[in-house]
């Protein structure tokens, strides 16, 4: 910088300023003037107040006279107060350009820039060290240098001339004390820490007041050099860069750009006064002023100096060596110190620094303290190789310290105990650096040169050279006098001339390396997207990552370890050719993760933390293998691609061979990982793997993973599973004594993966992970995962994972009662949805009947708490015999949850109807409408309820789809707690084989008739037998008269006429009896008439009573109320005539039977900040990347919200049927093309994208913007269809209804809702009733173009666009009024890199259920995985929310409680002769209502 200009050297070397005329004279005089002329003026100022007076010196000669006395005094040796004396006038005299004293001689108060140059001049012997009176020299320099930074703080009247004198003297001071080497417990050592502290703030405060020249800044930098074996220098230049850092950070990027803060006492360095362009010009030069800190790691350097040289020359000859300085023993710690402020530097710039309460450093590789006794170690270095270095812990390295420790290390002892323990587990988070930050190459230019060769310190490539650069910047002629100790060095490429082995201090300076390496990584990880970086920088780091991850006979546990911990997002950030360093990662990691003690390292840095970087590390290398296939790589380091030495550096392997590497350290990971978060990191990188490699096989695009037997070579010891990294041969997993061939075969395939994966975790589940909730619910949700992956596996494998679930039921529900807890409940309840999954997603299952039989078995140990047959009592308790006692409610509703899985879902999902609705869409209006006979309506159906728990909707009268022979049909509407369903029932008297070939009851025909009946012959009959007329008559007989014995003419006139009338009788009646007979002989056979029939079969039946006294619900029993009990009979009869009974029928159909979720998703374009701008680009497909539409289609499916009768994503619109097709026809018409849209055809007001499976469903929003224009009649054709779709509810809409708590849907509106240009409201059809859902569960998905941007994505703006109308309703103990807050509502943002893959950050997660799988922060996908991943972790976020709540209830529960409130408000309290009665009446009939 000053190349041009000369030093001060020669200036220093030739003033004479400190000498006296008494150095003329004998020592004797001298002494003997000083001592008499001193005496007086120091007990002048030293006398009490009271008898001070005026100085005796009164004149310009006096003055003069009396300095060459005092200049010569402070040269003489300590005894005595003489020299005290001195420095006290001096002291004193020098605050004559403060302020004016007595004491002072008025010569001085004229002209005091002239004296005190003289008096500073002459102060430089005090600092002449004086080995035998150390104690009192310090006291006195101390004085010295307090009365000078008074000065220079409170003088404003020094001149140009005197601030250059005053550093002048500093430097000179800090020269003679501190250039030289240092001697423990010597008086530079001691005053080191004041030294430099009052050099830079005098050098600060003249930066302001009087700038000093470049000749000034020269001679301040190559003195500083010389001095640098102090560790002061390097905490005192630390101390003062990171003040003017904060100072320039400050203007120049901004009060938007994170404050670099620093401890106030090192911010008051810099005077508040110093403007801007002066804060910029000293910062940059105090930069340079420590010359390149990688010096430090070379003694040959450091050892060099001319002081270090002199004092060589004149000691004993070539007996004392350079490097057996004790003050050389320290570089490695000032080393390790100077590139700490240099990455606190570095991270000030990138804007990652927060202030820090604790004296720890920034960095990840934590405070080394450096044995200060090193001179007395007789190790030999070979062997000190893998010493242990004394680290203190720290917290990730997500913030730079205040720089300001420095000064507190020297005071700690060489062995400090860490500052708390490794093995604490840090949960701060790491922040993101600045969006404002400067471009990585900026940083670079400014610390690149020192960060890149302090990443290289001592390391040596293949041909053995080394290539530290400050190794090859020694003096040649100074390296030929000292001794070297058999340098392997290359002689080919620079001289053998270093005076010290490189591997004299191998270990030490690894500290400083380790923090240069992981300062080069964070740079490289804020790469912003689509910057561009020097090739060469990229070229020099990753030559740095290849040297600081060698794995061999020795490792760099430090280095190894700093990298790893600064290069979690280094695979995300879309370096160019960073895929080159891939194999030295997994190198690495192969040995961090399945060592399970991590011994080597914990000295260093925390274990856990090291784990959990290696792990997203892991998860962002795990979708190379299948995303890039058999590429091969066209750069070879050392053949690192390949795993074979016999094939040689020159055949390059594809990165498909690294998948087994990659999974065997996610296995080995998981078998050795102990803490929750790492591991449920794991746990979604398994999910992600095994469903990548299902899709990579489905697709069809699945290559030959073994070419030509290439990885059969590959032995299972190379992936780092088999043993642990420290050096110890005992296996770590089960795996080391499994053939590597069958390992191949394990994990070649989705269905090997699958399986394994299913194995691990279930064997843990079930083990060491039972008692922990975070890796207990992730464990749970992986299975679930792995239940949706399409491979076909073995149902033995099947079934081991329900097992494990059942067993992990029993075992939770057993604990013991002080254990039970609200988060132990969570747990079960978890596992019987986990439990769901499997049913539902493999229903074949349950076909063996020993998987049914356990799944049951804990379905009834969920509801009752205990099982009915305990297999070590070899007893059974029945149902009724025991008393109900489960775990909790929760429990027992997610048994009953499962159990009507089992029953009503196995198998009978997606119904015909679509995944859309597991319910009927048929009700009584449907019915109604579709009906033939126009008397049916909504009265004309019979409601009963069956134990308390289901409704019945009777429909007796025909629909008109009958058949000519009718039999007796009713139509059911059921509706329970598992939903509404329709039966259609008919009573079957005959087979159905015999219905299909006979269509009614035919009786047997008669014989045919046959005139022919033989001969008819004539015969009179007679009453009685011929023999009566022979019998004679008696008496008796003859006591009667006849007739004309007794007859007169008055009789015989009456006997004619009787004779008469019998005749024309008898005449009359044989015509008839001719009349009939010719009939008879007319009249066909048989007679129809007379004919005996059978009954035809009945026409009209009550078919209610029926169905109701078949199934057995007619008995008195049934009727009767249960003893000793409040519930009601099991049959209820309910009166549909009372008001609001269907609208609570209505309000029971809206209550959903399945969970559902909303997912809001919006683009985020570079650069964006308001939401308006981001509602706008998903208008049309040019604004948006083709991957974000086949993103969407991968989510779900569309449907058109006015036909859909699921979840729409607002419950105005949701759970609709009846829905009117009039203006389908229209609708479409107004549909603009799907072609153009950008997925702004999704934004819930026609369409929306939609995914259900047995158990949720979810409906996926792409919120746009909204016209003014269209505003009002887009709202006009919302209620009109939402009108539409309430058909279902007509007595509804003849009143008004509104919810209790909320008398109007506005006012529940936040203000940036109601007032937000782009905010689409929708309203609630008059009338219609939101039931309480519980909590309000939604995420937000973020495509980034930028990855920096989710910083500023405007999630308050956008939170008017995430409106469900759930908000507005109730819950049992909570009202639900405004949005989730910021901070709980969960976004996963994804953005696209470069190489296809996407970047994952899932954000807003907070409290017990913070890690959700299988997504997590840092995450890189596959194009495939991406929509099931992002579903999965929605569906996982959803559920874990309901969790976590108090107030949620689930769907079946909230019927069941809904219907409990029909029967209490509806019931038709009868008799029994009335309900009989009513059951033969017409159900529209009002007598039936009592």
């Amino acid at each position: 910088m000053y190349s041009e200009w000369r030093t001060l050297h020669l200036v220093l070397k030739n003033d004479q300023g400190h000498t006296s005329v008494l150095h003329s004279y004998p020592e004797s005089v001298g002494r003997d003037v000083a001592n008499a002329v001193v005496r007086p003026l120091g007990q002048a100022l030293n006398a009490p107040s009271s008898a001070a007076s005026e100085s005796i010196l009164k004149t310009d000669k006096e003055v003069k006279w009396t300095m060459e006395v005092i200049c010569y005094g402070l040269t003489l040796p300590l005894e005595g107060d003489t020299v005290k004396y001195c420095v006290d006038v001096y002291t004193d005299w020098m605050m004559a350009l403060v302020g004016h004293k007595d004491s002072i001689p008025q010569p001085v108060l004229r002209e005091p820039n002239m004296y005190i140059q003289i008096i500073l001049k002459h102060l430089q012997n005090v600092f002449v060290p004086r080995p035998d009176q150390m104690m009192s020299q310090i006291r006195l320099c101390l004085q010295v240098l307090r009365a000078v930074q008074k000065l220079a703080r409170d003088s404003l009247l020094i001149a140009r001339e005197t601030w250059e004198v005053l550093l002048l003297f500093l430097l000179q001071i800090n020269d003679t004390l501190l250039a030289a080497p240092t001697v423990a417990a010597s008086i530079a050592d001691s005053l080191a820490e004041k030294l430099m502290g009052v050099l830079f703030e005098v050098w600060l405060l003249a930066c302001t007041r009087c700038f000093p020249t470049p000749p000034y800044w020269k001679t301040a930098k190559e003195m500083v050099a010389n001095w640098r074996h102090h560790p002061a220098v390097v905490e005192q230049w630390s101390k003062a860069i990171c003040a003017l850092t904060s100072r320039l950070l400050r203007f120049s990027y901004g009060p938007s750009f994170p404050p670099f803060k620093v401890p106030e006492e090192d911010a008051s360095l810099i005077p508040a006064e110093m403007d801007n362009e002066c804060v910029t010009q000293t910062w940059f030069r105090f930069l340079h002023m420590l010359s390149n800190p990688v010096d430090l790691s070379n003694p040959s350097i450091i050892g060099t100096t001319p002081k270090f040289q002199e004092q060589f020359l004149n000691g004993n000859g070539a007996s004392q060596e350079i490097n057996q300085y004790a003050c050389l023993k320290q570089l490695p710690h000032i080393f390790f110190k100077a590139m700490r402020g240099v990455s606190c530097l570095v991270d000030a710039f990138l804007g990652i620094s927060r202030p820090r309460s604790d004296s720890a450093p920034p960095t990840p590789v934590n405070r080394l303290s450096m044995p200060q006794n090193a001179s007395t170690n007789t190790t030999p270095p070979h062997s000190r190789r893998h010493r242990a270095v004394t680290v203190n812990k720290t917290t990730v390295k997500t913030s730079t310290s205040v720089a300001a420790h420095g000064a507190k290390m020297q005071h700690q002892p060489s062995s400090t105990s860490p500052l708390s323990s490794p093995n604490q587990t840090s949960s701060e988070p790491r922040p993101l650096p600045a969006p404002m930050r400067p471009k990585v190459n900026s940083i670079l230019n400014l610390f690149g040169s020192w960060l890149f060769d302090a990443a290289l310190v001592h390391c040596r490539l293949q041909n053995g050279v080394n290539r530290d650069s400050s190794m090859t910047a020694m003096t040649t002629q100074a390296a030929v006098e000292f001794r070297r100790k058999g340098s392997q060095m290359s002689t080919d490429t620079m001289v053998s001339s270093t005076v010290f082995e490189a591997a004299e201090f191998p270990e030490n300076y690894e500290a400083g390396r380790a923090e240069a390496c992981g300062t080069l990584c964070r740079i490289f990880c804020s790469k912003k997207t689509g910057e561009e970086i020097l090739p060469a920088y990229l070229s020099r780091f990753y030559m740095a990552l290849v040297q600081g991850l060698q794995i061999g006979d020795f490792i760099c546990h430090p280095v190894l370890a700093s990298i790893i911990l600064n290069s979690p997002p280094l695979f995300c950030c879309d370096l160019k050719g960073i895929n080159v360093v891939v194999p030295y990662f997994i190198s690495a990691l192969e040995t961090i993760l399945p060592d399970r003690e991590l011994s080597k390292f914990k000295n260093y840095v925390n274990p856990t933390e090291l784990r959990r970087s290696s792990i997203h590390i892991l998860l962002s290398l795990l979708p190379l293998p299948h995303h890039f296939g058999t590429l091969r790589s066209e750069v070879l380091l050392e053949g690192k691609f390949s795993n074979d030495d016999s094939l040689g550096s020159d055949k390059p392997v594809t990165f498909l061979s690294l998948k087994l590497r990659l999974v065997n350290i996610l296995i080995g990971a998981l078998q050795t990982e102990t803490d929750p978060n790492n591991t449920q990191m794991i746990l979604g990188a398994m999910l992600n793997i095994v469903q990548d490699s299902a899709f990579l096989e489905a697709t069809g695009n699945q290559v030959e993973m073994i070419e030509n037997n290439l990885l059969k070579s590959h032995s299972r010891t190379n992936s780092g599973i088999s043993t642990a990294s420290g050096n110890s041969t005992e296996p770590t997993t089960p795996d080391s004594e499994r053939p590597a061939q069958a390992l191949l075969r394990d994990y070649d395939t989705a269905a090997g993966l699958l399986m394994r994966s299913i194995h691990l975790v279930t064997q843990r589940l079930n083990s060491q992970w039972r008692p922990d909730m975070s890796i207990s619910l992730a464990a749970l949700e992986l299975l679930s995962g792995l239940a949706k992956v399409k491979v076909g596996i073995d149902s033995s494998d099947r079934k081991r994972a329900v097992s494990s679930v059942c067993t992990y039921i029993v075992y939770q529900c057993s604990r013991p009662a002080p254990l039970h807890s609200r988060d132990l409940h969570s747990m079960i309840v978890a596992a019987f949805q986990c439990l769901c999954v499997w049913l539902t997603e493999h229903p074949d299952m349950l076909n063996e009947k020993d998987c049914l039989k356990e799944v049951l078995e804990i379905v009834e140990l969920g509801i009752s708490g205990s099982k009915s047959k305990n297999p070590e009592l070899q007893e059974v308790r029945y149902k009724g015999d025991k008393e109900p006692n489960p775990a909790s409610m929760r429990v027992k509703d997610a048994a009953e949850a499962t159990l009507t899985c089992i029953m009503q879902l196995l198998g009978a999902f997606p119904p015909p109807s679509g995944p859309a609705s597991p319910c009927s869409l048929v009700n009584e209006m449907t019915l109604i409408t579709y009906s033939r006979l126009p008397t049916v309506s909504k009265y004309s159906f019979r409601y009963f309820v069956l134990d308390n728990s289901v409704i019945l909707a009777m429909l007796e009268q025909p629909l008109g789809n009958e058949q000519n022979n009718p039999s007796p049909s009713i139509t059911v509407l059921i509706r329970g707690m598992s939903g509404r369903h329709a039966w259609s029932m008919q009573l079957c008297h005959l087979p159905r084989a015999a219905r299909a070939n006979q269509r009614m009851f035919i009786p047997e025909p008669r014989p045919e008739p046959n005139n022919y009946v033989g001969i008819k012959y004539n015969v009179k009959h007679r009453p009685f037998p011929e023999e009566v007329d022979k019998i004679p008559f008696v008496k008796a007989d003859l006591s009667i008269p006849d007739l004309h014995e007794i007859v007169n003419e008055e009789l015989e006139e009456r006997h004619d006429k009787l004779k008469q009338g019998m005749a024309k009788q008898i005449s009359y009646e044989t015509g008839l009896d001719h009349q009939k007979e010719e009939e008879l002989n007319k009249r066909s056979y048989p007679d129809p008439v007379t004919e005996c029939k059978p009954p035809s079969p009945a026409q009209e039946f009550q078919t209610a009573r029926l169905l109701l006294s078949h199934f057995g619900f007619l008995s008195l029993e049934a009727l009767k109320e249960p003893a000793n009990s409040r519930l009601p009979p099991h049959l209820i009869a309910l009166d549909s005539h009372m008001p609001g009974f269907f609208e609570d029928i209505g309000y029971l159909d809206l209550l959903p039977c399945r969970p559902f979720d909303t997912v809001f998703i919006f683009y985020m374009k570079a650069g964006q900040k308001t939401g308006h701008e981001i509602l706008k680009n998903v208008e049309s497909s040019k604004n948006v990347q083709p991957h974000f539409l086949e993103f969407l289609l991968s989510l779900g499916w569309p449907v058109d919200v006015g036909k859909h009768p699921g979840w729409t994503g607002h419950v105005s619109t949701s759970w609709s049927i009846n829905c009117s097709g009039e203006t389908e026809q229209q609708e479409q018409e107004e549909m603009p093309p799907a072609d153009d849209t950008g997925g702004s055809i999704f934004n819930g007001e026609k369409k929306v994208l939609y995914y259900a499976d047995a158990l949720t469903e979810i409906a996926f929003i792409v919120p746009s913007a909204v016209d003014s224009q269209t505003d009002s009649v887009e709202h006009n054709t919302s209620d009109v269809d939402a009108d539409s779709n309430m058909d279902l509810l007509p007595g509804i809409l003849k009143q008004p209804l509104t919810l209790e708590l909320f008398p109007t849907h506005v006012e529940n509106l936040s203000s940036a809702q109601r007032h937000s240009p782009t905010s689409r409201t929708k309203k609630l059809p008059q009338g219609r009733v939101v039931p309480p859902m519980g909590p309000e569960t939604k995420v937000a998905v973020v495509w980034l173009e930028q990855y920096d941007d989710l910083e500023n994505f405007p999630l308050p703006d956008l939170a008017a666009e995430t409106s469900t109308g759930i908000e507005t309703t109730t819950n049992s103990s909570t009202s639900i009024r405004n949005s989730l807050p910021e901070k709980e509502f969960p976004v996963i943002f994804i953005h696209p890199l470069y190489t296809g893959l996407f970047r994952v950050k899932v954000h807003g997660a907070s409290g017990k259920f913070n890690m959700v799988i299988p997504l997590v922060d840092g995450m890189v996908v596959s194009r495939r995985a991406l929509g099931f991943l992002v579903r999965q972790t929605v569906i996982n976020i959803c559920r874990r929310k309901r969790l976590e709540s108090d107030s949620y209830n689930t769907p079946h529960v909230r019927r069941k409680q809904k219907i409990t409130d029909i029967v209490n408000k509806y019931r038709n309290r009868q008799l029994e002769p009335e309900f009989y009665t009513s059951l033969f009446h017409d159900v529209g009939l009002k007598s039936c209502t009592p």
